[in-house]
């Protein structure tokens, strides 16, 4: 499928991180978890229940994005999960992984990630910080290489639909 950089995104409970790594796996190649590279501030941040800031992020998105681009030029593809809620996110991804990067947002209504984040014991994320998220979400634009899907489709299903967008854009 050639070099690819891919990252799973959506607001919290839209199942990116399963997706993300489902979609790691049936590529053979590296996932990485964006909540994995938050500083341990931005986690007690969010953990007390409050929304992060653009400066909270920008440190965050710059390690992540480096450690995409690194990972695609070591082993070709290489797939993320992160929220990149906002267009300026994404810039951000793209230019500290220093390549075009594939976007594949996840989209649910917010009865059903409320259920799902109420179902996840222990996650730092709180069901109160949704609606900021909600509210902070903005769609990829027509000029974004972006895969727009349904995330209460099962996480299979959901991976061959991804698999068959990426080689129809090959």
């Amino acid at each position: 499928m050639g070099n690819r950089a891919i990252v799973v995104m959506g607001v919290s409970g839209s199942g990116k991180s399963t997706l993300g790594a489902m979609l790691a796996g049936t590529l053979d190649a590296p996932f990485l978890e964006g909540d994995a590279f938050h500083p341990a501030a931005n986690v007690a941040k969010m953990h007390s229940g409050e929304p992060l800031t653009d400066e909270d992020r920008w440190p965050w998105l710059d390690r992540l994005g480096r450690a995409l681009g690194e990972a695609v030029i070591e082993r070709g593809t290489a797939v993320a999960a992160c929220s990149a809620l906002k267009r300026s996110y994404r810039v951000r991804l793209r230019e500290a992984a220093g390549m075009p990067i594939t976007f594949v947002l996840l989209e649910a209504d917010r009865q059903e990630l409320m259920r799902r984040m109420s179902e996840r014991p222990g996650h730092f994320m709180p069901t109160s910080l949704l609606d900021s998220q909600l509210d902070t979400l903005e769609l990829p634009g027509s000029d974004e290489p972006a895969i727009i899907l349904d995330a209460r489709e099962p996480a299979d299903r959901l991976c061959a639909r991804i698999r068959e967008k990426l080689e129809a854009s090959l």
